[in-house]
């Protein structure tokens, strides 16, 4: 394994088109959405629009595309020939809903192609083909375009198979769920994809991306909370809840005003009503959590309470930051963590006018 040194010293071999890291590291670069080699002979970005990542995949989960110059994806290609194939097939259809049976058609064998990917990049050509998908369809609506189907691939088309992914998550059939339950859950969709959201007559308990790792493990902790008293539909609290989301990306208001519910501890309930005092706009270190909550060594707990967040976007883990300036984790993936430190900055400018 292969640990990054920090931000200056890339920052510096890539300025000096080193090739000591070939390999080794990569950089993404936010002002372009572009991932390069530290040797890419591009002219070189500002130091502050660079992340650096320690394998490609991560790079593509992050939501940059491969750099045209210096042809990051080369070495895997070149590796082996199915990888080559589909890589091919990916840049000329980028926004097509790849499937199995796609794969199976070109003349591959399906597991061949998902252990190759695996192992090159961290992720199955499926979850590359939908990362570039929601990339695609998020560039469109940037530039002022309508929200086409790309964005909402990940989607549902009906009640009924949301219905049946939402049992999947919980191991359950739909039928089995309370038929008049206490909390509620229902699918909003938005720009940057499906969430899920979970309320009960007065407050919202949940909101999360359909593809959050964790989403299963906090919605079965609901479940319990609501002694098994969890189904499907909407109160009005879910409608304010998808108005706001509207609002909040059509540019118009970052304001959410809907009632929330907490599940956590004393301390994480701080750091999350601490989360909801950043304006939109602006970031904040872990370390600068810790001091607005009275509690300045305790950072990593911050770093903890921040992630076991599930109500994301209003409550607004995404705004928080490494020291160094870089993304960190977060949940819904980093690709979407800076689409949306992107999509506020037009917030922050309002303001300042």
């Amino acid at each position: 394994m292969f640990d990054l040194p920090n931000h200056d010293t890339l920052y510096a071999a890539l300025c000096n088109r080193d090739d000591t890291y070939e390999g080794r590291a990569w950089v993404g670069v936010s002002s372009t959405g572009i991932f390069c080699r530290l040797s890419c002979p591009a002219r070189n970005p500002k130091p502050e629009n660079c992340q650096f990542f320690d394998s490609v995949g991560a790079c593509i989960e992050a939501g940059f595309r491969a750099c045209k110059r210096c042809h990051p994806l080369a070495p895997m290609a070149k590796a082996e020939p199915v990888i080559e194939q589909l890589l091919a097939a990916l840049e000329i259809r980028p926004t097509y809903r790849w499937s199995e049976g796609d794969v199976t058609r070109m003349g591959l064998d399906a597991s061949t192609v998902r252990r190759a990917f695996k192992r090159h990049f961290g992720m199955t050509f499926l979850e590359m083909a939908r990362q570039r998908r929601l990339r695609e369809g998020f560039t469109t609506l940037a530039k002022g375009g309508p929200v086409i189907e790309a964005q909402l691939d990940a989607g549902f088309e009906s009640p009924s198979a949301f219905r049946t992914a939402f049992g999947k998550l919980l191991g359950q059939s739909p039928g089995s769920f309370a038929q008049d339950a206490l909390l509620r859950a229902d699918c909003i969709d938005t720009p940057l994809g499906p969430m899920v959201a979970v309320c009960d007559k007065h407050a919202l308990h949940l909101l999360e991306f359909v593809d959050r790792k964790a989403l299963p493990g906090s919605l079965k902790k609901l479940q319990t909370y609501a002694k098994g008293s969890l189904g499907f539909g909407r109160f009005g609290i879910t409608d304010q809840v998808a108005a706001e989301l509207d609002a909040f990306f059509s540019g118009n208001s970052a304001e959410f005003r809907v009632p929330l519910a907490y599940h956590g501890s004393a301390f994480t309930k701080d750091v999350w009503q601490a989360l909801r005092e950043i304006p939109a706009g602006e970031t904040r270190s872990y370390s600068d959590m810790a001091g607005l909550i009275g509690r300045p060594s305790s950072v990593r707990a911050v770093a903890r309470a921040n992630g076991a967040n599930q109500i994301a976007l209003i409550v607004p883990c995404h705004r928080v930051i490494g020291a160094d300036g870089s993304l960190t984790g977060y949940g819904g993936g980093l690709w979407r963590k800076q689409r949306l430190i992107e999509l506020e900055q037009a917030y922050r400018d309002k303001s300042a006018a």
